[in-house]
């Protein structure tokens, strides 16, 4: 038979319950690890860019959430099956980005700028199968605007 004090065993009980109370919430928590993907070059005029292609529903749906480490030259590059309305927020994505939607052949339709964990939708103008998100104000310091294009491998042969 093991004696223990009431005092120091609900003591110790406390202090157990407080550990697994901390380390649960701990991990109920914690943030997911934002994805990285693939990067391939394009351009707009004499600007390089480095974009992550997202091109299965979950890369898309996952995007650039948590991400706060963009380099100014990167982004990330949507890629979908067929040209429809796009619509893109920002939940849980705490880098403030400018996302262009494009037409097949690279051509900017219109840009948006988003703020951080903001979920109010940006759309397309009008059906693309492309979307550029780049650090907020990237196009502006550029003096790119819609009508622009960006070049590159996914924009080679126009229409698809």
């Amino acid at each position: 038979m093991i004696y223990v004090k009431t005092g120091r065993l609900a003591r110790t009980l406390a202090a157990w319950a407080a550990l697994t109370a901390a380390c649960l919430s701990g991990t109920a928590q914690a943030q997911p690890a934002p994805q990285r993907l693939q990067a391939i070059a394009l351009n707009a005029g004499m600007h390089a860019i480095r974009a992550e292609v997202a091109i299965t529903p979950e890369q898309r749906q996952m995007g650039l959430m948590y991400r706060r480490d963009l380099a100014p030259h990167e982004g990330m590059l949507f890629v979908f099956e067929a040209p429809s309305p796009q619509c893109f927020w920002m939940k849980n994505t705490p880098t403030p980005l400018t996302i262009a939607f494009l037409a097949d052949d690279g051509t900017i339709v219109n840009l948006a700028d988003m703020k951080p964990f903001d979920e109010s939708s940006h759309c397309s103008a009008k059906p693309v199968r492309f979307v550029l998100e780049m650090n907020q104000g990237w196009f502006a310091k550029r003096g790119i605007q819609a009508g622009a294009k960006i070049s590159g491998a996914p924009f080679q042969g126009g229409t698809r």
